[in-house]
């Protein structure tokens, strides 16, 4: 008789099966925004919520705000995941209906989340030195990404773009896990695809890319892809989709992906949202 799978909670948070989510009424610890444009979203709630892998998500049913009334729910990246002290975080940017509404929360009120969904970025334990690419809320997507690889002892370099530097966010996250951080931002010109793949390519020589993380920009991913065909490198992109159900079965997020030359039809919601970098198409 085959031994039986380990629990959940026993399991690396991105070797936990997909579908290990549930509905809960999460309390708002605070709700604060970081910058001119983005907010930090802190709930305290119980497994599985607080169990996320980098790279997942939740479906959030955000409240109404003033003079709007979100139909569907908002699917959210994980900026945060914590089952000691209880927590799990998202960093959003206030552009609709959706968002207007999580803003208006405050300490005390409940938010209603599914999650953890979808499947998360993963570290192959050979990989020594990774580089993360992102831009724009892919930068919230990224962000977890780095105290997973130093949990793992795996070095990073993370490249952050934004349109001002006042903008940029997740790069105190990447710091504070000793990451080597470098930002690029339209203001300054630095941020377009040839000064990015200057840097790209002089981390290649130095011998500090074992694999590519990108999330946020399509114009950086036809960069990365195309170093990593021309170096052989592995990689991983978490794409930003609109959702309805989160769950795999409206059919809302479809999208084409390049599998070993032949096109195919995907769920990102369910399929992802982290994909193999050399299958993500434009």
């Amino acid at each position: 008789m085959p031994a039986a799978s380990p629990p959940a909670a026993s399991l690396s948070p991105e070797d936990r099966p997909v579908g290990s989510a549930a509905e809960q009424a999460a309390k708002v610890i605070a709700n604060v925004a970081v910058n001119a444009e983005y907010r930090h979203l802190v709930l305290a709630a119980a497994p599985p919520a607080t169990e996320a892998a980098p790279g997942q998500f939740f479906q959030l049913l955000c409240p109404p705000a003033p003079a709007t009334a979100p139909f569907l729910r908002r699917p959210m990246s994980v900026y945060g995941a914590d089952t000691v002290a209880g927590e799990v975080a998202f960093l959003y940017k206030v552009t609709g209906a959706g968002t207007l509404g999580l803003a208006t929360l405050a300490p005390g009120d409940t938010l209603n989340i599914v999650g953890p969904l979808g499947r998360g970025f993963t570290l192959d334990p050979a990989w020594r030195s990774i580089v993360a690419v992102g831009r724009g809320a892919g930068l919230a997507t990224l962000g977890p990404l780095a105290q997973l690889a130093q949990t793992r002892d795996v070095a990073v370099t993370a490249i952050l773009s934004a349109r001002r530097p006042e903008l940029v966010v997740s790069d105190k996250v990447f710091r504070g896990c000793g990451a080597d951080v470098t930002i690029v931002t339209d203001a300054e010109g630095t941020s377009g695809p040839i000064h990015v793949e200057r840097l790209l390519r002089g981390l290649i020589a130095e011998g500090r890319c074992d694999a590519f993380f990108t999330c946020g920009s399509a114009r950086l991913l036809a960069v990365q892809q195309r170093l990593a065909r021309e170096f052989s490198l592995p990689g991983q992109v978490a794409l930003e989709q609109q959702m309805a159900c989160g769950l795999g079965m409206c059919f809302c997020c479809v999208r084409d992906f390049n599998v070993g030359g032949t096109v195919v039809h995907k769920r990102v919601c369910w399929d992802g949202p982290v994909f193999d970098l050399m299958e993500a198409m434009p």
